[in-house]
């Protein structure tokens, strides 16, 4: 199906801080939170709840009640009249709220739909499952954030662990990952430059509760440790013999983002600058041999490309998931783009990946960097747990 209607009103998006686990959002419940910055931007840019007709929540780490999922989160903003699906798929969660959303509204289904995507790695839920057949009657325990990211139960091998097989099996060394991650950091230091200007655009501060009470602020991403050669150098790869450290992945984060997609009419209406139009062209998605994860993106983004009609020549600005230096190594590699070009005002690896929201926050920065760059076709691609990956094209234009 040719993707025709949708579009994403200049403006009409917003990303929290994002802040490495145990930080401040650690005890601040994801989809409260997630609440209360939609109606922060909601109130911001004077559009009323009743302007959706349909919301879609993103969340992979369940949180107290989160089983009233969508539904729940449209009554705390003030709409208590609409729903729509709670959907998980790791960290293509956001790509998949586009695409829900989207083929909603191309099938005449919706009009104008709120996309939220919202995690808190921090303070994970601890799980336990009962099993009456299990010695004298004991259950088995699980918890969800660490022990996911340490095995896959189909590929039975830890996130990392991809990393380094695809290292491996491209000949991709250390150095390459380390003058990638620096590449990274440099890039992300661009959105702070004049005091955050880039960021502001999108980026809404946060107020911190406990219970009722304010107890402080969060206005910029936390737990950002600076990178340098020598840094980098001194830290041992996180398994022996191996090329991935700490310096080149990304780290666990907590916050939300949202973004909200309708018909080009409704577009021009909501849009805080009608001249700029940001059209959703496709999006695609790819499963790659057992614990190869970082080589997804590439299969991914070449099958939203072909849905759209256009090259990955045909890009004006690319984003990426890339919880590791090593996924966009290779993507550079496969795609024959300077990584230069990629993830021009930062990424994941740099500012954090609290998972529901991170493709959202890309997302975001495409489309503002594509503006900057006079408009144009963007691609973001991001890998995901299972081996997989999901991309979405998007086009920038007056």
């Amino acid at each position: 199906m040719a993707i025709a209607k949708t579009y994403i009103p200049y403006g009409a998006y917003w990303s929290t801080p994002f802040c490495r686990w145990q930080g401040s959002l650690a005890s601040q419940h994801s989809m409260k939170l997630a609440a209360q910055s939609a109606q922060s931007f909601l109130g911001a840019r004077k559009i009323a709840a009743e302007a959706f007709d349909g919301l879609v929540l993103g969340i992979t780490v369940f949180q107290r009640h989160s089983f009233y999922g969508a539904p729940w989160l449209a009554g705390m903003i003030g709409a208590p009249t609409i729903t729509g699906p709670t959907l998980s798929q790791a960290c293509a969660t956001s790509a998949r709220l586009v695409a829900n959303a989207t083929l909603e509204i191309e099938a005449g289904q919706r009009e104008c739909i709120l996309a939220v995507g919202c995690d808190r790695t921090s303070n994970g839920p601890h799980v336990y499952y009962p099993n009456p057949q299990g010695i004298g009657g004991m259950g088995e325990a699980e918890n969800p954030v660490f022990d996911n990211f340490n095995i896959d139960p189909w590929a039975k091998q830890p996130m990392i662990q991809t990393a380094e097989n695809v290292a491996a099996k491209e000949k991709i060394s250390r150095e390459e990952q380390d003058e990638m991650t620096l590449l990274r950091y440099g890039q992300y230091e661009k959105s702070l430059a004049d005091d955050r200007a880039f960021q502001k655009r999108y980026m809404l501060g946060v107020e911190l509760k406990k219970g009722k009470k304010v107890i402080g602020t969060l206005e910029a991403d936390e737990g950002i440790h600076p990178t340098t050669v020598e840094g980098l150098a001194k830290l041992r790869p996180v398994q022996p013999d191996g090329t991935v450290t700490f310096g080149s992945q990304t780290h666990p984060a907590d916050g939300n983002a949202g973004m909200v997609l309708c018909t080009k009419e409704r577009a021009a209406a909501l849009s805080t600058d009608p001249s700029v139009s940001i059209q959703v062209l496709a999006f695609g998605e790819a499963r790659v041999d057992k614990a190869l994860m970082p080589m997804a993106v590439v299969p991914a983004g070449r099958d939203a490309l072909d849905r759209a009609g256009v090259k990955i020549g045909d890009c004006a600005a690319i984003t990426t998931h890339n919880p590791f230096a090593v996924n966009d190594v290779y993507f550079s590699r496969e795609m024959s783009v300077d990584p230069t070009k990629i993830n021009r005002y930062g990424s994941p690896l740099i500012w954090g990946h609290p998972q529901g929201p991170t493709g959202l926050r890309a997302m975001i920065e495409l489309i503002e960097d594509l503006k900057d760059a006079g408009g144009g076709i963007g691609l973001f691609s991001g890998c995901a747990a299972g081996d997989t990956a999901m991309a979405v094209v998007l086009k920038v234009g007056d």
